[in-house]
């Protein structure tokens, strides 16, 4: 059996090696590194997969998040709101600008925003509210999208963790994550479903004006070269990774379904086991798996994971502290334990098992049994 990663970027690289070997020799033999034509196509291609009018490339999905409130020209002390069950970027970007960021709890099943407690938290100073796409399955986009329009609000879809996942609306329309809102950001770190190798970020839009304010802060604030009409940053996707990038997007439909059947064993496998509740499937969203993680009923999380390293089995834990609970973000809101309680319950009892697209039905029988070898024997 091949040794089990969290993720196999080195097994996958393998199947696509000639191709992706052949874009990036091209581009150093171009010289042509920073905003070359790889990177003009792949942002045209990536446009033509979300369905997006624009696309625009930058260096990580960090920026992705910041440059987007940037462009949408919010101010210090304006108040955004997301959830606090994510990745720190989410929210350490809204502090960055002098933002405020307001906490909103997550449903218990899919880990996403809490609609039901979202309107509540709007104030006069409220601006934007960011959904995180957790884990690989859309927000309630729809519910969202009609509050913002109520309350005249932008929404900035963190879209990190769901590229290719798609939100069905009421009336049937189906719309790919990220092409929903004002404004669609996503990360290609190496680990994601679609991602380069190194660091990497782009922004979406379907506004013009949007689109040519985000290309303006990207490149230091600059439309024409020397001239800058905004405050900016240097944030830009190098070639090389763009053209990594276009051989991958080709390939990600592909990496989804592997990732989803990975999924459905692990359902299957745990199905039956009280102590284990599996990730819960939104029916308007399909879930693309960035991670597969499981809630624990009454299971020691710490003794499992050990458990799963003595059998050379990576766990991880996503994420083990609530972003209103670090000292970081304690201030903005004199948050307290209790105050998120869906959040807290989630970061004391969710794990993740390798999600990965080249985890093959040995590795899953492997896996499974030694969870559940662990259950049985407490």
């Amino acid at each position: 059996m091949k040794k089990i990663n969290m993720v196999d970027l080195k097994s996958q690289y393998e199947k696509i090696k000639s191709q992706i070997d052949e874009r990036v020799l091209n581009v150093i033999e171009s010289t042509a590194f920073i905003n070359g034509p790889e990177v003009q196509n792949f942002q045209k291609e990536l446009a033509d997969y979300l369905g997006v009018k624009h696309v625009i490339g930058c260096a990580n999905g960090t920026d992705a998040l910041q440059v987007a409130m940037m462009a949408l020209g919010l101010k210090p002390g304006d108040e955004v709101i997301s959830v606090s069950f994510t990745f720190v970027a989410t929210v350490e970007v809204i502090a960055l600008l002098g933002l405020k960021p307001v906490f909103v709890d997550v449903e218990e099943g899919t880990f996403n925003m809490d609609v039901a407690k979202l309107e509540e938290l709007i104030t006069p100073k409220t601006k934007a509210i960011i959904p995180v796409h957790l884990f690989g399955q859309c927000a309630n986009m729809e519910a969202i999208m009609n509050i913002a329009k109520k309350h005249n609000l932008y929404v900035i879809e963190d879209n990190c963790q769901a590229i290719g996942s798609t939100f069905k609306f009421s009336n049937g329309d189906v719309k790919k994550a990220g092409s929903i809102g004002h404004v669609g950001c996503t990360s290609f770190f190496p680990s994601k479903n679609l991602g380069c190798y190194g660091d990497g970020g782009a922004i979406f839009t379907n506004d013009d004006e949007v689109a040519n304010r985000v290309r303006s802060v990207v490149n230091h604030g600059m439309t024409v070269r020397y001239y800058h009409d905004h405050i900016g940053v240097n944030s830009r996707l190098d070639s090389i990774q763009a053209a990594i990038l276009s051989v991958k997007l080709k390939e990600l439909d592909n990496y989804i379904k592997a990732r989803q059947i990975a999924a459905d064993f692990y359902d299957k496998a745990f199905e039956n086991i009280e102590q284990l509740e599996t990730p819960a499937r939104y029916s308007q969203s399909n879930h693309v798996f960035h991670q597969y993680t499981l809630k624990l009923k009454n299971v020691n999380r710490a003794k499992l994971i050990e458990y799963l390293n003595s059998k050379e089995i990576p766990a991880m834990i996503y994420y083990p502290v609530p972003l209103h609970l670090q000292k970081a973000y304690v201030e903005f809101g004199n948050y307290k334990k209790g105050d998120f309680p869906i959040t807290e319950e989630l970061c004391d009892q969710v794990f993740s098992l390798p999600m990965h697209t080249e985890l093959d039905e040995e590795q899953l029988k492997y896996i499974t049994t030694a969870v559940v070898e662990f259950i049985k024997g407490i």
